[in-house]
């Protein structure tokens, strides 16, 4: 079978997407990807033709807004689809399931799947005019994409159901819910937490929604009761009209508050250096990569109590669930962790562990996607 994946950052196709691509190559499928960035001389084409999956730049933007350039990208992914003939076409984030799954209608491509990573910061609870609009808006984009699916795949049953209740999604819609994107548990085995002093890390692109000046607040505050305790901040800056400013962050670390690392190749040896990863995110996730990785790993959880996050927390044996937007709760939590003796710490990083061999393994996540994708979904 020829498929193609279509996906918003190029990056996401080998960071979350890459054991799922491999899988499919080794199951003998032609595979294709698009995305942004996906020239021929990108460093990201090059690592997927090695893969042996074949690149494809489209001219989309994340995060604009335009509706010329939108429609633009319609016309553009509708003619790679006749072009390619795929049979089944899939798309994640928002631009590539509503403008890849339309124009994959538009194609004829047989079987067209809808992957639903998070919904975002579009539907946020909010009363502004300017919310509702934006919502609004979406909800109805993604209403007509996703009638014309067939199949529709969440990463947690919060967003389902928000869907359902919406009518995004109709009562007959066929739906599947899988435990986010899996993580590597080789790649990201478990490494003993280490001796030190306390330290807490948050791994995330520099937007508001992730919690970043929530996560400085509470730095801080935690900081006058334990000083000796470390804070790190690991992520690049982002175009987003959200975006936390590089002055902000030069200020929290002339402060002391906390290191900024920038953007990293590998968060591995950072996050093996703390015992506790924090993300205080009031965006709707889909379940976020960086807290799969921290319960490979064996590390705390410090999270908000939103869609997504919520999924990482196993009833609190492996960490702390904190309300979103709330500086004081969440320096709450970091002082009780803090304060742990290490046999609690241990017990938390052994349940954290436990629940990423249980429900998140990759292995078993892709098992569950490739059936969705193949249209075999009796055994899931």
């Amino acid at each position: 079978m020829r498929f193609i994946i279509i996906a918003g950052f190029a990056g996401s196709l080998l960071n979350f997407r890459g054991p799922l691509l491999q899988a499919l190559v080794a199951r003998g499928h032609e595979v294709h990807a698009a995305a942004p960035g996906l020239g021929a001389s990108s460093v990201e084409a090059e690592r997927l033709r090695e893969m042996g999956i074949t690149p494809h730049d489209v001219p989309m933007d994340r995060t604009g807004l335009s509706p010329l350039a939108d429609l633009r990208l319609l016309a553009a992914l509708a003619r790679l689809m006749r072009r390619l003939q795929p049979d089944v076409m899939m798309g994640y984030t928002v631009k590539p399931v509503i403008w890849g799954t339309l124009a994959a209608w538009l194609a004829r491509v047989p079987r067209r799947v809808a992957l639903i990573t998070g919904l975002g910061l579009s539907f946020n609870e909010g009363t502004g005019a300017r919310q509702r609009l934006l919502t609004a808006l979406v909800s109805g984009l993604y209403r007509a994409a996703l009638n014309r699916a067939d199949m529709v795949v969440f990463q947690n049953r919060d967003d389902l159901a928000l869907f359902r209740k919406r009518a995004i999604v109709g009562a007959g819609a066929q739906t599947r819910v899988v435990d986010g994107s899996g993580i590597d548990l080789d790649r990201f085995a478990r490494v003993p937490l280490p001796d030190g002093p306390m330290r807490f890390v948050l791994v995330a692109r520099m937007i508001a929604s992730k919690g970043v000046r929530e996560f400085a607040a509470a730095a801080r505050r935690t900081r006058e009761r334990h000083p000796q305790v470390q804070f790190d901040l690991i992520g690049g800056l982002d175009s987003n009209p959200d975006s936390v400013t590089a002055e902000e962050i030069d200020r929290w670390q002339a402060e002391q508050v906390l290191t900024w690392h920038g953007q990293v190749a590998d968060v591995r040896p950072l996050m093996r250096a703390a015992h506790v990863v924090v993300l205080p995110s009031y965006y709707r996730e889909g379940v976020p990569r960086s807290l799969l990785e921290a319960l490979a790993l064996g590390r705390l959880i410090i999270t908000t109590d939103m869609p997504g996050c919520r999924e990482t927390l196993d009833g609190g044996s492996n960490g702390m669930l904190v309300p979103p937007r709330d500086a004081a709760a969440l320096a709450g939590a970091m002082d009780r962790l803090a304060s742990a003796s290490c046999g609690e710490l241990l017990k938390m990083s052994d349940a954290s562990h436990r629940l990423a061999r249980e429900r998140f393994d990759v292995h078993r996540v892709n098992r569950d996607m490739i059936a969705v994708i193949e249209g075999d979904t009796q055994g899931i």
